[in-house]
């Protein structure tokens, strides 16, 4: 069996914790509990006709990147970043750790999505937002009208699509 470490961050209350138990579980709850430290979770998945033990951290929710967060990213296999759609600070705050997180890292891939779609009414992501991602470094499919492999388009009732992007690494 093959088991790879992905590792969930962002900022506080960004849904780190409600994604992977979605995602794990297949529960999804209103009440928010803040993560203390990590929270390791496992899921088995299969990748191209193997069996793949998904090994998900989710880290502690903080607005900057420290000692923690630097030995418990260390060996992922990937890496998906979490911004909350209601709140463009926390895609800003992302922004300005993400080269800390990648040289802790190394070359692996990276996703970062925005989460809350829920909230269509108090989305706050922007057109502007998206440029920012682009122009960071980060592959920002939103603004094209065709999907990619692997990327899903998605537009709150607002209208702004989420920024959904992908910095590629080596295969892990």
């Amino acid at each position: 069996m093959i088991q790879k470490k992905i590792c969930m961050l962002g900022t506080l209350a960004v849904g780190k914790t409600s994604l992977v138990r979605r995602f794990v579980q297949s529960l999804f709850g209103e009440n928010y509990q803040t993560t203390i430290g990590v929270k390791v979770d496992k899921k088995m998945v299969t990748l191209e006709g193997r069996e793949v033990q998904l090994m998900l951290w989710d880290l502690a929710g903080e607005d900057r990147f420290n000692g923690l967060q630097t030995t418990c990213v260390r060996g992922s296999a990937g890496l998906i970043s979490v911004a909350d759609g209601t709140r463009p600070d926390t895609l800003a705050q992302f922004m300005n750790l993400s080269e800390k997180v990648l040289r802790a890292t190394g070359d692996v891939p990276c996703v970062l999505a925005s989460n809350k779609i829920d909230l269509a009414n108090e989305w706050r992501l922007t057109e502007a937002d998206v440029v920012a991602c682009n122009t960071r470094g980060w592959d920002c499919p939103a603004r094209q009208r065709q999907e990619r492999p692997g990327c899903r388009r998605a537009v709150p009732a607002s209208g702004t699509p989420i920024c959904l992007a992908v910095r590629a690494g080596r295969s892990a």
